[in-house]
């Protein structure tokens, strides 16, 4: 499990990176919890229970060693989908995105670029999907590359295209 210090990234699933702002407690109904404030790259702060952090996806950036896989991921053929209609492939591909893992995070922006490309058209689910799927992989590749998310982007599509 991760432990985090103020001034540390995190990811917080579906959200992005953060930078952990403060670690102290929160009185909530009469109990004192620890509790992690992440300060989202969007503007959006968030408090974590030290105790749930795991469980709730809150974890430290990939290593750097890591994003060579993920490329892989994004490179590799698309796992054909075994569910036909769009709202069951919507939810394979809502879990895996909660996973909060960048790994699986790359494997739905990898398997809807290629249904894009396939059938020309997702539905509007799909493609909010395929838009925080890109988010979430440019963001977290840029910080633990230390590159503008712009070059990553572009990188990433060209990955995609493959």
């Amino acid at each position: 499990m991760d432990r985090f210090s103020v001034g540390d990234l995190a990811v917080y699933q579906d959200q992005g990176v953060g930078e952990i702002t403060e670690v102290g407690r929160l009185e909530l109904a009469g109990a004192s919890l620890e509790v992690y404030t992440v300060q989202m790259e969007s503007g959006a702060i968030v408090r974590v229970p030290t105790h749930k952090a795991q469980v709730v996806g809150l974890r430290g950036l990939i290593h750097p060693a890591q994003v060579s896989s993920v490329f892989d991921i994004l490179q590799s053929a698309a796992e054909k989908s075994r569910e036909k209609t769009w709202n069951r492939r919507y939810r394979v591909y809502s879990e895996r995105l909660r996973s909060g893992e960048l790994s699986e995070i790359a494997k739905v922006l990898r398997d809807l670029e290629q249904l894009r490309r396939e059938k020309d058209e997702l539905s509007y689910g799909e493609r909010q999907m395929l838009e925080q799927a890109r988010g979430l992989v440019v963001q977290e590749v840029a910080r633990v590359t230390g590159r503008d998310e712009t070059e990553v982007a572009e990188q990433v599509a060209s990955l995609c295209e493959r």
